[in-house]
């Protein structure tokens, strides 16, 4: 069985990085592919921009937020020093937002119901760009959690692609906590394979290395990098 990535306390974060990318590169080779072939999302959600920028130094390009007025508020200045850089929103979205989410996200990872989908749509068209998009498959079918249910996600993906002509290229999820981690990879896997979706964002600092096995593209580790939060 995997084992899930632990932040190492009283290292310097860059040095936890370099771990974290390491164990991603060989979990990769381990289910066939090349090292490359996994995006670590360094998820930074709640820190400080000066925690971010040390890892920015040390190379790291691909990050993931939850919220995106804090995104907005941290991240243009550390954009304009990096510039090479990828931000992935990875909590829900509202309608309210998604002017400002996609003006500042590459990727959104959370598209869910086809009241943002539409929304998205509307802004596309007045912008002319839209970022690369996945929807969030509510895996567990858990009424806490945002996504759409495994058994209307076929619909919600034509219905993206088909109504609102946006750029799907991939899922998400975020299988419950206390269940086999595998089955929900496995069932996202399978739904991307029925739609040709190359993107699969799945697998966290606990479960990270049992994504990849699985096909994951994009893995989403924040305590692995950075430490718990103190929240």
């Amino acid at each position: 069985m995997p084992t899930s990535s632990k932040y190492h306390k009283g290292l310097d974060n860059t040095v936890n990085l370099g771990i974290v990318k390491e164990q991603i590169a060989a979990a990769s080779v381990a289910s066939g592919r090349t090292p490359d072939a996994v995006s670590l999302v360094a998820v930074s959600k709640t820190f400080e921009a000066t925690k971010i920028e040390p890892i920015l130094a040390a190379g790291q390009r691909v990050f993931g937020e939850n919220r995106v007025q804090e995104a907005a508020e941290k991240w243009p200045p550390l954009k304009a020093m990096y510039p090479e850089t990828r931000l992935h929103l990875i909590g829900s979205l509202q309608s309210n937002k998604v002017v400002d989410a996609m003006t500042l996200f590459d990727v959104i990872e959370t598209v869910d119901r086809p009241k943002v989908a539409r929304a998205i749509a509307g802004v596309r068209d007045r912008l002319g760009s839209c970022p690369k998009l996945l929807i969030q498959v509510n895996t567990g079918e858990e009424p806490q959690k945002a996504g759409v249910w495994p058994g209307e996600a076929d619909a919600f993906i034509g219905q993206c692609q088909r109504d609102f002509a946006l750029p799907v290229c991939g899922l998400m999820c975020i299988p419950p906590a206390a269940e086999e981690p595998s089955l929900h990879f496995g069932l996202l896997r399978e739904i991307a394979r029925r739609h040709e979706l190359a993107s699969l964002s799945m697998g966290m600092s606990s479960d990270y290395e049992i994504a990849i096995a699985y096909g994951a593209t994009h893995v989403r580790l924040g305590t692995a990098i950075f430490g718990r939060r103190d929240i």
